[in-house]
Parts: C-alpha cells; sequence; structure tokens
C-alpha cells in the first residue's frame, strides 16, 4: 500500500472552495442560465400554449365557459387583462402562471394566481361573457 495520505473533503466544503474562485462561479452561473434556457419552451402565441395543453378551441371554450369563437378572439387579441390571462393559462392547464421580467439584470416574478383572488368570480363571468363580441349577457 502506499504511504499516501489522502484527504477527505466533504462535497460542498470543495463546491464553496471551487466557487470561490470568480471565475469559476462566473462560468457555473453562464451554465446554469443556458440550461434554463435550453429547459424552458417559448410560445409565441396563446394557441401554443393551449396547443402544449393538447387542447382544441372547442375545449377551451368548454372549460372556461364560453363560445368557440371567444377562444379564437381571445388567441388573436394584441392586448388582454392579466386576469383573463391567468384564467386561459389555468384552462390550459398551467399548474402556475407567472410573469417574469427582467429589470436591472434581476428578475421580478408577478404572480397572476395572487392577483386573481383579489377579483370577484362575477368580474371574471361578464368579462368571458362580453368577449363573445354580443355585449354583456344576464348569464
Amino acid at each position: 500500500m502506499s504511504d499516501d495520505k489522502t484527504v477527505f473533503v466533504r462535497g460542498n466544503e470543495h463546491l464553496n472552495r471551487l466557487l470561490a474562485d470568480p471565475a469559476t462561479a462566473s462560468e457555473v452561473e453562464e451554465a446554469r442560465n443556458r440550461i434554463r434556457a435550453m429547459d424552458r419552451e417559448h410560445a409565441m402565441s396563446l394557441a401554443m400554449i393551449r396547443k402544449a395543453g393538447d387542447l382544441t378551441q372547442v375545449e377551451m371554450a368548454h372549460r372556461l365557459g364560453v363560445g368557440q369563437g371567444t377562444i379564437s378572439r381571445l388567441e388573436n387579441r394584441d392586448d388582454m387583462l392579466l386576469s383573463t390571462l391567468f384564467d386561459y393559462l389555468t384552462a390550459a392547464g398551467a399548474d402556475s402562471a407567472h410573469i417574469v421580467v427582467t429589470i436591472d439584470g434581476r428578475e421580478v416574478d408577478l404572480d397572476l394566481a395572487a392577483l386573481s383572488t383579489s377579483r370577484p368570480n362575477t368580474t371574471r363571468d361578464r368579462r368571458l361573457s362580453t368577449n363573445e363580441g354580443s355585449g354583456p349577457s344576464g348569464d
């Protein structure tokens, strides 16, 4: 056997030593960012989100309690309320719905569910029914 004495170093201690080097820490952060980017699926439209949930417009309409035409109009809108977006995303099967923006290099996360809990259901029902194009309904 050899007279070399091997010193055991705990994994976290070894990682901490490696990450103490700014160059290594920078490389690790860049790798993490690349991994996050690869893991993220980018949807260019609401229709892509619906399709990712393997849903047709008719199925989405049923989940939201509106007509198929309303879903078509929602998917082609340039602008909508955050609460409408939240309803659409959850109907498509989203486990959570967040908007993430980067401000001065920092990610800021807006939880749409937290916003939607502050509004009554009647607002959502009226908003979705007005999207039918026939004006507010008494449903």
